[in-house]
């Protein structure tokens, strides 16, 4: 597929609306449901002419000799050498790295700032330094194939949300067997694989889920469980937005770059002719419960879709599950108290509540009391200024990248106490990227809805307005509507609801009820048999009694 002034108009099924939404700027947005990435029709390798640059970069601690390999592969690239340079960001290494002389033509060694240490932060200052449309990330013991780059960089010419992410296998041949201008020439004729071997499959948990999902098309919010530091690419202001400015876990930090990028509205490519090997067994191998072990806590408070954070309802966390927003503008205090009170005892926890007014009116010194005009904003105020879980606003706040879902609440709504978990699973199950209620419209907003935050953020990403978005994220992920009774209570009702599962454990009960029954009746015919009756009508009298 050629490509045209670096934009490729991507394919898609008969009927389907695949119309290319420019948005605000940056490169081509043809339309992906959820991480169906189908629609796209990236080029054959070596049959187009690619017009992006791409800045690789390689965040490096130590480990002369295995760079020296990764650079040398880099020197062999089937992708033009004029559109690709190569930045080596050495943390702090002792004795520093020096460039060695095979290495491709435009590369460079920047050394990372003292403000920070790790791989995320390594990655981050090379970043800074370079200015290519996109951003590659190698570790620095990997030797990678001839059209490693390239397999990567055809599908950013298609569309600008994308995290590609190569393969790679571990190949047990020793680093120091390797010398870096064999490396290079091997490399170049596509010898890569005969140099190294088959190698063993890398993280076959990895492997697992992409054969379970198609290779992600059917992953939906889980594909970006897949991603890791490696070997991945995406369009610098993607990653700008994703990484943020707050420091890096030292590890997992791939991770929550991944999480990032899928509440940004990101779609993962895992693109299988990206080959690469690692030089030895990676860490998260050789001492994976290890590992894990120390970037739970790190990786719990930033992700909260990660490791058993679910199952510890009681806990707060830096970044919650779901942002809960309340508009209490004009609307009374006994209203508001119902709903924030509800959430407040539901049986999720995990939430933030954003309640929305007029809280400069809430002023020191003498007032009126119970003719103050501000009595309910005074009320409310009062009432969860001291709650760690409700914050304060003076108008509605943005949705927060970071936490999965955002709950829009008018007061007077009473929901079930297990209201927020209910609307979620929901989504979950369903993928959806919108719930609604039904019967739940006022007469100035909707009363209650549920917004997936990845969603809503692919479809500003679009370029969806305001008034276009509902619309825009219904084509991308869906919108699922619920019925009130599951989610708010009834009036004069307690809030309490049968499990959806009812029916299925009542005869389950009764079915135990009966073989229980039949088991206290053949004991009795034992007992009768074995004393002639006379112990039995023994136990029954007393039983009767």
């Amino acid at each position: 597929m050629a490509v045209r002034d670096g934009s490729v108009r991507g394919r898609g099924s008969p009927g389907e609306d695949t119309g290319e939404h420019t948005g605000t700027g940056g490169g081509p947005r043809p339309l992906i449901r959820r991480n169906d990435y189908s629609v796209l029709d990236p080029p054959p390798l070596g049959g187009w002419d690619p017009v992006l640059g791409v800045s690789v970069v390689v965040p490096a601690y130590g480990g002369q000799e295995k760079l020296d390999l990764v650079l040398a592969s880099l020197a062999a690239q089937s992708y033009p050498a004029e559109l690709m340079e190569v930045v080596v960001v050495d943390d702090g290494s002792d004795p520093p790295l020096v460039l060695p002389p095979i290495r491709p033509e435009h590369t460079r060694l920047v050394v990372a700032s003292s403000r920070g240490w790790g791989p995320g932060h390594a990655v981050r200052e090379g970043v800074a330094a370079t200015e290519a449309p996109v951003v590659l990330r190698l570790d620095a013991d990997m030797v990678v194939g001839r059209e490693h780059v390239e397999a990567q960089m055809r599908w950013h010419h298609l569309a600008d949300y994308l995290a590609v992410m190569g393969g790679f296998a571990v190949t047990d041949v020793p680093p120091a067997t390797l010398d870096p201008e064999v490396v290079r020439d091997r490399v170049g004729r596509g010898e890569a694989a005969a140099l190294l071997g088959p190698g063993t499959a890398g993280l076959e948990w990895i492997t697992d889920l992409l054969a379970d999902t198609d290779d992600l098309r059917s992953a939906g919010h889980r594909a970006w469980e897949v991603f890791t530091g490696a070997t991945a690419s995406l369009r610098r202001e993607l990653f700008e937005e994703a990484a943020g400015e707050a420091p890096d876990p030292v590890l997992g930090e791939d991770s929550v770059l991944g999480y990032r990028l899928a509440q940004r509205g990101a779609v993962f490519v895992p693109e299988r002719s990206a080959a690469c090997w690692h030089l030895g067994t990676p860490t998260t191998d050789r001492r994976g419960a290890e590992a894990a072990r120390f970037a739970r806590p790190f990786t719990e408070n930033r992700v909260p879709r990660k490791y058993t954070r679910r199952r510890a309802p009681g806990r707060t966390w830096e970044v919650p599950f779901v942002d809960v927003v309340v508009d209490t503008t004009g609307r009374r205090f006994d209203d508001v108290a119902e709903t924030v009170d509800g959430l407040l005892s539901g049986d999720t926890l995990d939430i933030r509540i954003r309640l929305v007014g007029e809280w400069s009116r809430v002023t020191p010194g003498r007032h009126a009391v119970l003719d103050d005009p501000a009595a309910d904003v005074r009320l409310v105020h009062e009432c969860y200024r001291s709650e760690p879980r409700v914050e304060f606003a003076a108008a509605a706040p943005d949705p927060d990248p970071d936490v999965p879902f955002r709950l829009l609440v008018s007061p007077g709504a009473r929901p079930r106490p297990g209201a927020v978990r209910a609307l979620t699973g929901a989504a979950e199950r369903q993928g959806a990227g919108l719930v609604r209620v039904r019967g739940t419209h006022a007469r100035r907003a909707e009363a209650l809805r549920l917004e997936r935050t990845a969603a809503f953020a692919r479809a500003r990403h679009l370029g969806a307005e305001a008034m276009e978005r509902d619309a825009v994220v219904a084509a991308v992920w869906g919108v699922l509507v619920m019925e009130r009774d599951e989610v708010l209570c009834r009036a004069g009702s307690d809030g309490a609801v049968p499990p959806p599962d009812w029916g299925k454990k009542l005869r389950e009960a009764e079915a135990k009820a009966d073989r229980r029954r039949a088991e206290a009746d053949r004991w009795e015919r034992r007992i009768r048999a074995l004393t002639r009756g006379r112990l039995a009508r023994l136990l029954l009298g007393r039983r009767a009694r």
